[in-house]
């Protein structure tokens, strides 16, 4: 058994440039390069302008930061809005051939934002809460698949919701992971809008959703070995995110040490040096990406270790624009052409979803702010955590888009939790400022919040561009 399992990941392994499953139905045969070239820059445009648009709309009216009304856009130019008043333009625009480009621009521009995010991370504060942080995430994790186990079974009683013949354990983790998924990449982003990046409450609830998030891909790859994938998805997963990880920490700032030596020494970031530094960025990436985790964490697990001082602040000034207002909206509008909402068709439906949604409210909202609680932090904080823990946002899209294409879930609880992610992402920022952020910033713990952005010098990316 063992050497069969053993066997399976080295041959998963020397297959990382073979087929990954169904590609997006598309007839890529009948497009010229011109053809792609033409619509992927309206497609560009189409799609920066629905981001300020909305983004701006929702600071006004509804006091979201720019990062929500980014989600909310991508899912007005899906089929869920724009597709369902105006079919022909959207099929026009968003050609089902170009789905494979904006994919591969979508995980350009998230896995980049997330390099910079770990740029901004604060090792000390970690330590200083590391034992806070390390309740949160169990916490955001045992309570979820709790709950899990409590509502699968309903679940499994309604015909449609998953798949046939699926077995209550794989139900029961696939619900599990969707419920504890924090949304990481637009945490990150509302932890900076809101001037959180370099505070302890920041690093905390970054590295728990980190965490989180991270052991929720694991057992992904658990409930796809489980669908014919074979284990050695699982063991290649775990086991090659786990070593790539270690590797990182224990050596990465040694490894890296020179480039921030270069750029004091020049005074500023050369070409050669941003060159290097993206070239790592990459292969970071790749090697998260293929042993099955996600290209996001090893933008992110890199950047933690990246030199600081002038050498960040060089890259940030360099890089961000590009990735915060060009890039990074087409991951949201992405997972917006999957999403639809109108699924969700009949009143016995609605319930359900709205069950779903209460259920992970509490199971992550109250478990982790209750984990803070005896962890030692104060209500004000602890409630502040609960807040932006519970935001799923994005990196549920994907997770649920996954069971959807491997054919675990059915359209109609993919739906109901792509609500539970909508309504959950655009809680986080009224609830951490009601519960913390408007007090913190009235006694002058965190900076003011001036159309969208922070007013606060030392806030992370995307901070000044929001």
């Amino acid at each position: 058994m063992a050497l069969d399992i053993f066997g399976s990941v080295v041959s998963l392994a020397g297959d990382v440039f073979a087929k990954h499953g169904p590609a997006v139905p598309a007839v890529a045969q009948s497009y010229s390069p011109s053809d792609f070239s033409v619509h992927f820059f309206l497609q560009l445009a189409v799609i920066l302008l629905a981001c300020r648009v909305v983004g701006w709309l929702g600071r006004k009216f509804l006091g979201q930061p720019q990062v929500v009304g980014e989600m909310i856009a991508g899912v007005v130019l899906g089929p869920s809005l724009l597709g369902l008043f105006f079919p022909e333009l959207q099929a026009t625009i968003f050609p089902k051939e170009m789905k494979n480009v904006l994919y591969t621009g979508a995980q350009l521009g998230v896995g980049l934002y997330m390099f910079l995010v770990g740029t901004t991370l604060r090792l000390d504060h970690f330590q200083t809460k590391a034992r806070s942080a390390i309740g949160v995430s169990v916490a955001g994790i045992a309570a979820p698949f709790f709950i899990a186990v409590l509502i699968t079974p309903m679940l499994l009683g309604i015909p449609g919701l998953f798949a046939d013949g699926i077995s209550q354990i794989n139900a029961t983790l696939f619900m599990g992971a969707c419920i504890a998924l924090t949304a990481f990449p637009m945490l990150a982003r509302i932890i900076n809008e809101r001037g959180l990046a370099n505070t302890s409450l920041g690093t905390l609830t970054l590295t728990a959703g980190a965490f989180d998030d991270a052991v929720s891909w694991c057992v992904l790859a658990l409930v796809l070995a489980a669908f014919g994938a074979g284990p050695g998805v699982a063991v290649l997963a775990i086991g090659g995110g786990l070593i790539y990880s270690g590797f990182i920490l224990l050596f990465g700032r040694k490894l890296t040490a020179p480039l921030g030596k270069m750029v004091e020494r020049e005074g500023e970031m050369s070409t050669t040096v941003l060159g290097i530094t993206l070239i790592l960025f990459c292969l970071s990436a790749f090697i998260m990406d293929a042993v099955g985790i996600h290209a996001i964490f090893g933008g992110f697990i890199l950047g933690a270790v990246m030199p600081r001082g002038l050498f960040a602040a060089e890259l940030k000034k360099k890089v961000e624009p590009l990735a915060v207002v060009l890039l990074l909206p087409m991951f949201f509008t992405y997972s917006g052409l999957n999403t639809r909402l109108d699924m969700i068709n009949s009143f016995e439906l609605l319930l359900i979803a709205l069950g779903i949604l209460l259920a992970s409210v509490l199971a992550k909202f109250g478990a982790c702010y209750l984990a803070a609680r005896m962890a030692g932090e104060d209500n004000r904080t602890a409630l502040g955590i609960g807040a932006l823990m519970n935001s799923r946002g994005l990196m549920e899209l994907i997770i649920i888009n996954i069971g959807l294409q491997k054919g675990i879930i059915g359209p109609a609880l993919f739906s109901m939790l792509v609500l539970m992610a909508v309504v959950t992402t655009m809680m986080a920022s009224p609830l951490f400022e009601l519960f913390y952020g408007r007090k913190a910033r009235e006694s002058g713990e965190l900076g003011a919040i001036a159309g969208g952005s922070v007013g606060n010098a030392a806030a992370g990316p995307a901070s000044n561009l929001a």
